[in-house]
């Protein structure tokens, strides 16, 4: 496929330009947080509690999750586009839907329901690894993700400016003409990547294990896992260290508490320049190192005394840039193990990795005890990030022999 087809914008009958695919993608990020800052007037409009409020975050993202299950196959199975028009379609419904709901019970459902614009973060990778090689695919995904890296990091602001503005309900007026523009766009210049196959959706879950039994699936999806888990317990644990552990005010909190957004960017980016020169592999072995080296300097430091935030929060740079470079070549590298499977390799990788990240974000908070510092975090976080070069090494080492086998083979 020549570069000219797929730069062709819009046009649906070639294959989507990469700023549709950023911002399909950057629809589901978006939707996750970008009502956060609102949270508080929702409860007081609904009458009801903060933490009922907050269900709507932990249960968009358990059906994320599961639905992330079911999308790959499907898209397999019928193609890339109907499943992503048909998504989009659906997530504006229950979009209008929030915005109208009557009771929390009923908005928690919607949230519930709008959980199935996940189609979008995971077909983007998808697509990208029907459109190009594995090396171009993690070049590529890089800089989707370096995009979609943006969006969690203005949303939040843009919520909060809305609501000032507006109220809450604006935040869901945006997201209905949001995922209208994208329905649009996704029409307009998405042409199909992916040939269906015959049979029925049963078939097409009667294949996966065929990805299942792979070694490298698991040694690439553990890779991601583990390295994307260091992060999740970031989430899961920054808070509480930044304001009890180190007593900062909620304003510096929240600047700090950034800091791996800008790893992630940046090691977004080096994928995009270096993905296809030097492989996945050596990429991902670099920012599961760079991860394990940040936060093993990071202990050091605060056990030698320099027990602060600006070491904490400094050194948690190291594992969003990890986290930049592992992600995207992980994911093309479990993409390229049955390229016909490539969808249903995308959700499986994408529900471990919310699954083990859900987890590890709990362990994190069941770990930070009083008088305890930010140790036991540093070393949960430690810990997670060396299993992802473990799997790495595997990854590698497999690779090696294989191909010592292939060597002696007559």
């Amino acid at each position: 496929m020549s570069q000219g087809q797929i730069r062709r914008f819009p046009n649906r009958d070639t294959p989507p330009h990469i700023a549709t695919l950023i911002l399909t993608a950057g629809l589901s990020a978006a939707a996750t947080n970008v009502f956060l800052p609102s949270l508080p007037a929702m409860a007081a409009h609904y009458g009801t509690d903060y933490r009922v409020m907050q269900l709507s975050v932990t249960l968009f993202l358990g059906m994320n999750a599961i639905l992330q299950i079911f999308i790959g196959p499907l898209s397999d199975r019928y193609g890339r586009r109907p499943v992503l028009l048909v998504a989009t379609a659906l997530f504006v419904l229950f979009s209008a839907a929030a915005l109208v709901a009557p009771t929390a019970q009923t908005f928690l459902l919607c949230r519930m329901g709008q959980s199935v614009v996940v189609a979008g973060m995971v077909l983007s990778r998808a697509i990208v690894r029907d459109m190009v090689p594995e090396d171009e695919a993690a070049s590529m995904i890089g800089y989707v993700t370096m995009g979609m890296a943006l969006v969690p990091m203005l949303a939040p602001v843009l919520g909060g400016a809305l609501d000032q503005l507006f109220g809450w309900q604006a935040n869901f007026v945006f997201l209905v003409l949001a995922g209208l523009g994208t329905l649009w766009l996704l029409w307009a210049d998405l042409g199909e990547t992916a040939l269906p196959r015959e049979g029925g959706p049963g078939d097409q879950f009667r294949d996966a294990p065929e990805l299942l039994r792979s070694p490298r699936f698991w040694g690439y999806n553990f890779a991601a896992m583990f390295g994307a888990g260091a992060f999740f317990a970031y989430l899961g644990g920054a808070p509480y260290v930044g304001s009890t552990v180190f007593g900062l005010s909620p304003s510096l909190l929240g600047l700090l508490f950034g800091a791996p957004a800008l790893g992630y960017m940046a090691g977004n980016a080096l994928s995009g320049l270096y993905s296809r020169r030097y492989g996945v592999d050596a990429m991902i072995l670099t920012g599961t190192l760079l991860t394990s080296s940040g936060l093993l300097a990071a202990l050091i430091l605060s056990y030698g005394g320099l027990h602060g935030a600006p070491v904490f929060f400094g050194f948690a740079i190291f594992i969003g840039l990890g986290n930049g470079l592992v992600l995207p070549n992980a994911t093309a590298g479990m993409l390229s193990v049955r390229p016909k499977l490539a969808g249903t390799a995308s959700g499986l990788g994408g529900a471990m990795m919310i699954g083990g990240g859900a987890i590890l974000s709990a362990l994190a908070g069941a770990v930070l005890v009083p008088g305890a510092g930010a140790f036991p975090l540093l070393w949960t976080m430690l810990i997670s990030s060396v299993l992802s070069v473990v799997a790495i090494l595997y990854v590698r080492q497999r690779a090696r022999r294989l191909r010592r086998v292939e060597d002696f083979t007559p």
